[in-house]
């Protein structure tokens, strides 16, 4: 294979100052995908295993001139959005990748704490849907923020899958509800939009396909949805279908999860690095 070119995945997300999530996890997972990262970060963080001690927006207009730089440039085959706490910080995401026609965009919703907490404010939850799941590949919540998303309780794997559909009907986007929060699967589904007709209307509903992958037991978690979402992306810029982005994505971060890292006091990072 050439490596004197090679794909460039643009992660547009906060920084994780001990290095187990955010902008530091994603440029981890695309470097073991032997990709080029590019980042714009969206906020600063003060945070370890334990927990989050301090945060600091980034200004809007620093967001969009590093989105900018960064498409002039080394133009990025695909993008992945994690946290985005601001409506202001949306709206210039939003209208920045609108202008450069960024493809390939992969949404992880942060938006609930797995302690049920929500993370951002009302504001920026209506931007986030109204501005970027329109613009996103996929969306990837987990079954807190696709409760948040719906107000519709997900409690089984009918009501994951139906979640998903709804997610898709609502929004536009292929929807991928992940199961990690259930007590003893970590299966995701997702959704994709149906074909459309010559007149712009689906054809049926949403497609959906499950991904059933063994539980990984362990508590060391921090960062696995970021992880995910951009082992996703990284497979989206390699060219792969959605369908089978999402299943390479999940074999990578198990892979991760199953080395067993342990570092940390608390909820440890996963081994990026695993297959090396």
């Amino acid at each position: 294979m050439d490596r004197s070119n090679v794909p460039a995945v643009l992660s547009i997300a906060g920084s994780d100052s001990s290095g187990g999530a955010g902008i530091q996890a994603d440029i981890k997972t695309i470097t073991a995908h032997r990709l080029y990262a590019e980042t714009a970060i969206t906020a600063i963080t003060a945070q370890n295993t334990l927990g989050v001690t301090a945060a600091q927006d980034i200004s809007p207009d620093i967001v969009a001139a590093q989105i900018d730089a960064v498409f002039d440039d080394i133009r990025p085959s695909a993008v992945k959005i994690g946290m985005v706490s601001s409506a202001e910080i949306i709206e210039v995401i939003a209208d920045r990748l609108s202008a450069w026609d960024a493809q390939n965009i992969v949404v992880d919703p942060v938006m609930v704490a797995t302690s049920g907490a929500r993370l951002i404010a009302e504001d920026a939850s209506e931007a986030l849907t109204r501005r970027l799941f329109p613009l996103a590949t996929v969306i990837t919540p987990n079954i807190p923020e696709a409760t948040a998303l719906l107000d519709y309780e997900v409690d089984s794997e009918r009501t994951q899958q139906n979640a998903a559909m709804l997610l898709t009907r609502r929004f536009g986007c292929a929807a991928l509800v992940k199961g990690g929060h259930f007590v003893n699967e970590a299966n995701d589904v997702l959704a994709e939009p149906a074909p459309l007709d010559d007149e712009g209307n689906h054809l049926g509903d949403p497609l959906t396909t499950w991904f059933r992958h063994k539980r990984i037991e362990t508590g060391n978690t921090h960062g696995t949805g970021c992880t995910l979402s951009s082992a996703i992306a990284c497979a989206l810029a390699q060219g792969m279908n959605l369908a089978d982005a999402v299943n390479a994505g999940k074999a990578y971060l198990t892979g991760a999860l199953a080395a067993g890292l342990n570092m940390g006091k608390g909820s440890g990072p996963v081994n990026h690095m695993w297959q090396y």
